[in-house]
């Protein structure tokens, strides 16, 4: 009888590899995976892994990009969805503009993309923070397959938040660095997952509302202010005195 072993050809074993690596993944830290490691849940050679990854670093960093891709496809899916996930509403339940249609507002998508992103954090911990591990994805140094997904990843965020009314990338940053800081203390174990998707949701809330604030208060300091008026006879007398 053969066994499994002798069934990979050479295009199916960099997947089998792979497909055993991330499996591996979801029980385990990264920290803990060796090549030996894949190679028996692969049910292949030790020397296997070694015709695909160049090292336990190659390895690892495949599992990271694969991992930013995960992410990157349920914060857009939560993004785009036509109606909030489970946890996108936060504690307050507030939805934006959802309506009987089931479409949502600006706020209520970003709020969903902020959830979706909470929600992987702590179902895929392992894989969370292998992306985000500086010794396997080198900050400034991305590989050529992991640039693209970060860039993405920014792009949906900041896209996201700019039309919920956030003005500024610094503004955005700080939105990233708070979901992100839920999302890894609610892992760690420091609170739930649901007080997570509610401070979330609050922080949110009053981000935006400072927004309008002080957009309302610059639009009325303009219309008090009105334009400078011309000077008037006297003053032209008096300048060319």
């Amino acid at each position: 009888m053969s066994s499994s072993r002798d069934s990979y050809h050479h295009g199916r074993l960099a997947d089998a590899l792979e497909e055993a690596a991330f499996q591996l993944l979801e029980r385990m830290p990264a920290a803990e995976i060796s090549l030996r490691e894949v190679a028996r849940a692969a049910d292949v050679s030790h020397n296997a892994p070694y015709h695909h990854f160049r090292d336990r670093r190659g390895l690892l960093t495949v599992l990271a990009e694969r991992s930013m891709a995960g992410l990157n496809r349920e914060v857009e899916a939560a993004i785009n969805a036509d109606e909030p996930a489970a946890g996108a509403a936060g504690a307050s339940g507030a939805t934006g503009a959802a309506g009987a249609a089931g479409t949502m507002d600006a706020a209520a998508r970003l709020r969903a993309g902020a959830a979706a992103y909470i929600r992987f954090a702590v179902a895929h911990s392992h894989a969370f923070n292998v992306i985000y591990d500086p010794l396997v994805c080198i900050p400034t140094q991305p590989t050529k397959t992991m640039a693209p997904l970060i860039e993405r990843l920014e792009q949906v965020l900041g896209e996201t938040a700019g039309r919920a009314g956030f003005g500024d990338e610094a503004e955005v940053r700080a939105l990233w660095g708070l979901v992100h800081g839920l999302g890894t203390l609610c892992a760690a174990g420091h609170f739930s997952e649901a007080d997570a998707h509610a401070a979330c949701d609050a922080a949110i809330t009053r981000m935006l509302a400072g927004e309008r604030a002080g957009q309302e208060s610059a639009l009325g300091s303009e219309a008090t202010t009105g334009p400078a008026p011309a000077p008037g006879p006297d003053a032209s007398a008096s300048a060319g005195s």
